[in-house]
């Protein structure tokens, strides 16, 4: 008896242009790169990416989905905004390099253990609770956040870091019971979750 054979997942998705411009901020502007690698000069890790920008703006084009969204590449980008100085078509590189990510996290198709997203996740939770960052507690997360012993080791690599913090007022030991707060968290709170409501009503709309 034959069986049926396995059909191959799809490589190329005619489409994926059309849905990055509704769906990623800046989107609209990738069909208006013109391949000169000036992005990639003038990124200061661009020798580190897994696919530059122009290679992900030209792999969009080509509709390779499972390819970009699930490439670190995007998490790479500092926000230096050199690309976006010397883009010969001033397209708005960095905003396009977030947009993909969050686009990719928002799917689940993000690489899970990558830096820069759990970073990112951590520092934005920790934010959203009390409208300022509790250093302590961000760095105590990202230091223990593969268990106790890495945590110390993690610590004990950076002790010269954590002293000159504490020498210049910059942690606080007790952050770990309160940490400070703005003046209206609540009113940050809200502003964050409207944001969220307007991005959520222009995504449908798109």
């Amino acid at each position: 008896m034959n069986t049926p054979a396995a059909v191959p997942a799809k490589p190329y998705h005619r489409d994926f242009l059309r849905e990055v411009e509704a769906q990623v901020e800046g989107g609209e502007w990738v069909k208006m790169c013109m391949q000169c690698g000036v992005c990639a000069g003038s990124c200061p890790l661009g020798r580190h990416w897994e696919h530059t920008p122009q290679k992900l703006f030209m792999m969009i084009r080509a509709g390779q989905r499972e390819a970009v969204l699930r490439s670190d590449a995007m998490w790479m980008c500092t926000s230096c905004y050199n690309c976006v100085v010397r883009c010969p078509r001033k397209l708005p590189i960095t905003t396009l390099m977030h947009g993909l990510a969050a686009y990719s996290h928002r799917l689940g198709l993000a690489p899970k253990m990558q830096p820069t997203r759990d970073f990112s996740l951590r520092f934005l939770g920790n934010f959203a609770r009390a409208g300022r960052v509790n250093e302590l507690k961000l760095t105590l997360g990202l230091y223990f956040k593969d268990g106790f012993a890495a945590g110390v080791r993690r610590g004990w690599e950076m002790r010269h870091v954590g002293l000159g913090l504490l020498r210049s007022k910059r942690l606080n030991p007790f952050e770990l019971f309160r940490g400070h707060r703005c003046k209206d968290a609540k009113g940050i709170q809200a502003m964050l979750a409207k944001a969220q409501e307007i991005e959520a009503r222009r995504r449908k709309q798109a």
